[in-house]
């Protein structure tokens, strides 16, 4: 048994309508009491469903910090999992302990109240302002309990929290975290629930997941599981509940708001997550399904589970959104949770909501496979799978253990090739004409569905492909993945469609305009143009994303899941952006050229992909490393020594010193403590060395400015200017990544 790769849960957080701990949650789930009722939070008028499950306890009460409830939702559930795993934190420790939190629209409770002030009442609150964006989530969870080990946002929607997981223990089976605090949060808000109404995508009633198919039931809470090392856990006397074995992640590239009918993507996750594993099919004790209620979704994952798992004589699965409603982006860390308890305790929690006339349908749609209705079963439980499927087809799925097994390590040791480039820019905006679509075969029809967000994406990642000469097949589409980084998301979607839902009332959002509000929008309409189905994630962790993504799809790489990765910086400029950068200050004052806006994307390809395809490489990715220093979200100051700590960490994973490195791509825009911490780190480590500065060409383009330094660096050397350049960047809060290139 190879223990380095063991990863393990040892404590347990959870918030949600059945309960405000995870045994309150875990006695409700497996005794069928449902936690859907009446909405309270969100004025329901003239809408045709009132129904959610929403947690009775109000934010104020939740914790004293200045938050959007969605942190604070978060905050409670890992202060739980930290108390449950006796997990003290400490300055000794807290580097090597980080924060993934998996969402879908961010600080929705406070934008609503910001926009609602603004046109309702005196004028809205700047301080509401930086709890908006998503990037603010896992920084503040960080900032609270002191953690300064990797922090990301990931933002894909209803599989965000099964992502969060997945991304968390491949960090640690790489060796670059001993622990995390991983998992999801969504608050209720008027913002998802107009949505889904637009959508007609609520049920009337309470939902009835894989019964009566006539919606979801939209709900809130936080589920947060501490995963470590085993090494780690054994060393400081842990209680483990369970090993995590494998995950899978993957794209429809069908449709954004549509699951694929003959659901292929959501079989690629739950097949990459079993095989990873070492398991077959038959071994798998319990799915906890997807489940949402409504008709495409329950038939696509009906197929799904009878086409992998028919033949398993002792499979049971069902669906805790029966009671829980859908958490959005904490769905799937709640279900990893109670995936969890029901491995330790050897029960299996129902599908509650069946008549005896659903009954007799079941059993048709069932076969042999026992979808649990109404009532637990208890029953041997060695191997769960959880599974998330979300907006923008993006799936995910994740496998629990009761006893530790050797899993199989694909680790790709290939050196990594920067293989292709797209670009677009603008300050303060962008130039699209048609030529720069349609040299794509990009049609109208498909262009208007975008905002502007995404088109920026599309583009960018086209011309990457394109310059990669990457021909997207079915041969190579699931060998093919996406992460895209960004600051701010589709902010302007966002605010637009809430400002919309506060002048004209809940019942009459914009069923056109809400699937742009997710994050994971953007990347969702790149790979269904494209074609590509493999793993695909969006992180919103800060200008700095854009270089993470490029940290987090060579981790991809590394981990064996991907030959080819689109890496993506994407951050938008409108008069939404301007707004409220001007209420923070921040534009043009501070800033050397003001905001602008632009997608970068790189393709990344390791050596085998690229020697067999004969690709130009414009240069190899050496090293890179993401840190993180616990700061308030909005603030840099006291941060200095995560610079220092990405930087030293990424020459150290190229196998290089300070001084090979002949030129730094850095990322000071005119703010006097972003250029002091640049400046004093790097004249710390590298003394007198030249540096550029795009931002005084480009702007504050944000995640697209930071993928830009490493797209110019990889440029420069690819025309024998330099031959190792570093690229460093960072995002409010005290999150920084750093990328070390080098010639071929």
């Amino acid at each position: 048994m190879n223990d380095k790769r063991r990863v393990v849960v040892t404590g347990l957080g959870l918030v949600c309508a059945i309960g405000d701990n995870t045994k309150a949650c875990w006695s409700s789930a497996i005794n069928g009491v449902t936690g859907i009722r009446e909405v309270l939070s969100v004025n329901t008028d003239n809408c045709y469903a009132n129904k959610g499950a929403e947690v009775l306890i109000k934010s104020s009460e939740l914790s004293e910090e200045n938050y959007d409830r969605s942190s604070l939702l978060c905050i409670k559930a890992a202060g739980e999992a930290f108390a449950d795993a006796g997990f003290a934190v400490t300055e000794d420790n807290s580097d090597r302990i980080g924060v993934i939190i998996g969402n879908c629209v961010g600080g929705a409770a406070s934008i609503d109240k910001y926009f609602t002030d603004e046109i309702k009442g005196s004028g809205g609150d700047s301080s509401d302002i930086l709890k908006m964006p998503a990037s603010a989530i896992a920084n503040n969870v960080a900032k609270h309990f002191g953690l300064n080990g990797t922090t990301a946002n990931i933002v894909n929607a209803c599989a965000a929290g099964t992502i969060s997981l997945a991304y968390a223990c491949d960090l640690i089976r790489a060796g670059k975290a001993d622990a995390f605090a991983a998992g999801g949060s969504d608050s209720f808000s008027s913002l998802a629930f107009a949505g889904f109404h637009a959508l007609h995508a609520l049920d009337e009633n309470a939902c009835a997941p894989l019964n009566h198919n006539s919606g979801i039931t939209l709900g809130e809470g936080a589920g947060i599981l501490i995963l470590e090392s085993y090494e780690h856990a054994k060393a400081r006397g842990a209680k483990i509940y369970c090993d995590v074995l494998g995950s899978g992640v993957s794209s429809d590239a069908y449709h954004i708001t549509a699951p694929r009918p003959d659901g292929q993507g959501q079989m690629l996750a739950t097949t990459r997550a079993v095989r990873k594993s070492g398991l077959d099919f038959n071994d798998i004790d319990y799915v906890n399904a997807h489940g949402t209620g409504t008709a495409k979704n329950d038939d696509a994952e009906f197929l799904s589970v009878h086409t992998l798992f028919d033949g398993n004589d002792h499979l049971s699965v069902s669906s805790t959104k029966s009671m829980t409603g859908h958490c959005l982006g904490a769905a799937g860390s709640i279900e990893a949770v109670l995936t969890v308890k029901a491995v330790c305790e050897d029960i299996v929690p129902p599908t509650i909501g069946y008549n005896e006339e659903d009954l007799v349908r079941l059993k048709d749609k069932a076969g042999a496979i026992d979808f649990v209705p109404n009532t637990r079963r208890e029953k041997p439980v060695n191997y769960a799978v959880s599974n998330s499927f979300a907006f923008g087809g993006n799936n995910a799925s994740i496998v629990f253990a009761k006893n530790p097994r050797e899993i199989p390590d694909h680790t790709n040791k290939d050196r990594i090739f920067v293989t292709g480039i797209g670009e677009l820019l603008g300050e303060p905006r962008c130039e699209i004409e048609s030529d720069d679509y349609k040299e794509h075969g990009i049609k109208m029809a498909f262009w208007r569905k975008l905002d502007r967000f995404s088109q920026l994406q599309l583009i960018s990642g086209m011309r990457a492909l394109a310059d990669a000469n990457i021909t997207v097949s079915d041969e190579n589409s699931s060998d093919i993945g996406i992460i895209i980084g960004t600051a701010d998301g589709p902010m302007t979607e966002i605010v637009n469609f809430q400002k919309n839902v506060i002048e004209n009332g809940t019942a009459n959002g914009s069923a056109f305009s809400f699937p742009n509000t997710v994050y994971n929008a953007a990347g969702g309409y790149f790979s269904i143009f494209a074609g590509i189905k493999g793993y695909n994630a969006t992180n919103a962790n800060g200008a700095q994303a854009g270089l993470q993504s490029l940290c987090y799809a060579a981790d991809v790489i590394r981990n064996g899941d991907e030959s080819i990765m689109v890496a993506s910086g994407t951050d938008e400029n409108t008069d939404v952006t301007e707004y409220l950068y001007g209420r923070l200050g921040l534009v043009h004052e501070k800033l050397r050229k003001g905001l602008g806006e632009g997608s970068v994307s790189l393709i990344l390809e390791n050596e085998n992909s690229a020697n067999a395809r004969g690709a130009k490489k414009y240069a190899e990715l050496a090293g890179w490393a993401s840190a993180h220093r616990a700061v308030e979200f909005g603030t840099l100051k006291g941060s200095e020594s995560a610079l220092k700590a990405a930087v030293e960490e990424a020459c150290k994973a190229a196998g290089i010193s300070p001084k090979d490195v002949e030129m730094v791509c850095g990322f000071a825009d005119g703010n006097e403590t972003v250029d002091g911490i640049e400046r004093s780190v790097y004249a710390e480590i590298f003394g007198n060395i030249p540096v550029i500065q795009l931002k005084h060409e480009t702007g504050e383009s944000r995640a697209a400015a930071s993928t830009e330094q490493a797209a110019h660096a990889a440029k420069m050397i690819a025309e024998g200017r330099y031959g190792c350049v570093l690229a460093a960047s960072f995002g409010v809060g005290g999150s920084y990544s750093a990328v070390v290139l080098k010639s071929v």
